[in-house]
């Protein structure tokens, strides 16, 4: 890959699914897949054509992951969003790395209406979501579209699973 970034990019995406796979249970101790075909495996998609649909596919969200010095938070949540419907799914958020740490300390941003949307689907009020799953807010300004919520991997996987569940 002669691209650096690009690089850094894809090895952040891969670490992502990768680790979700895992915690997920849904690769072996090898990391095979349990159940090739199953839709619940998170994805890296091809990208095809000119409507993006995200880096990382963990039904129901679509990952925005980014690898970058200066995270620009709400504009990465725009983007996730955009393409969670290009791909046709409920929920995009972003996943930022967080240097010199381990992946699943990466930090999940969601949007406030994205965060909104998750929470009455797993049946939660606003307190015990925030609990569950170690929600901080960042509540910059009076513009509510440049505030968002985050977790760390760790505790959005959980989530995942959780969501997951109740849909079954």
């Amino acid at each position: 890959m002669a691209n650096p970034n690009k690089a850094k990019g894809t090895s952040w995406e891969s670490a992502v699914r990768d680790y979700m796979n895992r915690a997920l249970g849904l690769v072996d101790i090898d990391g095979n897949w349990r159940d090739v075909f199953s839709a619940y495996n998170v994805r890296r998609p091809a990208q095809e054509g000119s409507a993006d649909v995200g880096d990382v596919h963990a039904v129901p969200f679509i990952l925005e992951c980014k690898n970058v010095k200066s995270p620009a938070v709400p504009t990465f949540l725009r983007q996730a969003e955009v393409e969670a419907r290009n791909a046709g799914f409920p929920y995009g958020v972003a996943v930022v790395k967080v240097p010199r740490q381990n992946v699943r300390r990466g930090k999940v941003h969601f949007s406030v209406r994205t965060w909104t949307r998750v929470r009455k689907e797993l049946g939660l009020s606003s307190r015990r979501t925030w609990d569950r799953y170690e929600f901080t807010a960042s509540l910059r300004g009076l513009d509510t579209s440049k505030w968002y919520f985050t977790t760390d991997v760790e505790q959005f996987t959980r989530m995942v699973n959780h969501i997951r569940k109740g849909r079954r």
